[in-house]
């Protein structure tokens, strides 16, 4: 493999609150979500659309609004100039994570200089499924898939080599395998709770959310600037804990018969997006954005101010 001198550098990064299910944001598209942040990202740093080589985002659900390649649908909705293209990722879960890592395999083979990795999830709104019978006449009842989560349309071929099986009967194998406890799972998942609602109450969330407008039939609409998932209940604009490691104990296995893996300590069933924007030409960066972030091996390791920061100090950065 040739070498290469260049880095790829994260000019900024934003979100959409973390929705909970049926929450406020379930009311808003998903591809209407990912062009809201697409749009305050470009705004937020200063660059133009214009400039942008590609926008890849990831999302695992494909299955209703966010079918026929949401990146592209976003790219228009956020009002970008037309003949920037997009594409949609997949690798499940980590498929936002795969969008940023296209974009960066971009700049370092040298295919653009300014790309967007983001991704989008609105499971709160993904669809129920159906497939056409094999054969027509038929009398046979339909069968109907939740695609909200897990496997659909499965292959028996599959299921002959590798037994298809959920998330959470995965995650009861971990546990037994790796030998972890319920009441290691219940404790990891209130402190998990614990320290994303401290981190609501002290602002650390604040520079990075975009706060979405959700249209309501009647009257203005509603504005989510915060996570809901979280168990919180808010008093006085201030967010307490609205779960208990006790709490967790009085929940049943979700997946399994005697198994651990509960409703409580699964991860949970979201509506969001989020972007990135990242490029390797730090003297366009310069020019273009108050903000610079360096990354090196998936890292952030500087942080810097274009105002006040000189080039050979953020170059340095870059390479070192």
């Amino acid at each position: 493999m040739l070498p290469t001198t260049r880095d790829v550098v994260i000019i900024d990064g934003v979100r959409s609150p973390i929705g909970t299910y049926g929450g406020e944001l379930s009311k808003v598209r998903p591809d209407d979500l990912l062009a809201a942040v697409l749009k305050a990202l470009m705004e937020r740093t200063g660059v133009d659309p214009a400039l942008l080589d590609d926008v890849y985002a990831g999302c695992g659900n494909q299955a209703g609004e966010d079918n026929r390649n949401v990146a592209r649908m976003s790219v228009l909705l956020a009002g970008f100039p037309a003949d920037i293209p997009g594409v949609t990722v997949n690798r499940n879960c980590a498929s936002a994570l795969e969008a940023v890592n296209q974009g960066a395999k971009s700049i370092l083979v040298g295919e653009g200089e300014i790309f967007i990795g983001s991704g989008v999830e609105t499971m709160s709104r993904a669809p129920w499924s159906m497939p056409k019978p094999d054969r027509v006449p038929t009398f046979k009842p339909p069968k109907m898939w939740d695609t909200t989560v897990g496997w659909r349309f499965n292959n028996p071929k599959m299921d002959d080599l590798y037994p298809i099986i959920s998330l959470g009967e995965t995650a009861e194998n971990i546990a037994d395998e790796m030998q972890i406890t319920r009441e290691d799972q219940d404790a990891f998942a209130v402190e998990s709770h614990t320290r994303a609602i401290n981190a609501i109450n002290e602002g650390r969330f604040k520079g990075e959310i975009v706060a979405i407008q959700v249209p309501q039939r009647k009257g203005d609409p509603v504005i989510v600037d915060t996570d809901e998932h979280p168990r919180y209940t808010r008093e006085n604009g201030h967010c307490h804990l609205a779960t208990s490691v006790e709490d967790m104990a009085a929940l049943q296995p979700s997946f399994r018969k005697g198994g651990t893996v509960t409703a409580g300590n699964s991860s949970g069933i979201n509506d969001g997006a989020a972007a990135l924007l990242m490029s390797e030409d730090l003297d366009e960066i310069l020019e273009l954005s108050d903000r610079i972030l360096v990354c090196r091996q998936g890292r952030i390791v500087e942080e810097f101010d274009s105002r006040t920061a000189d080039e050979e100090t953020i170059m340095y950065a870059a390479v070192h």
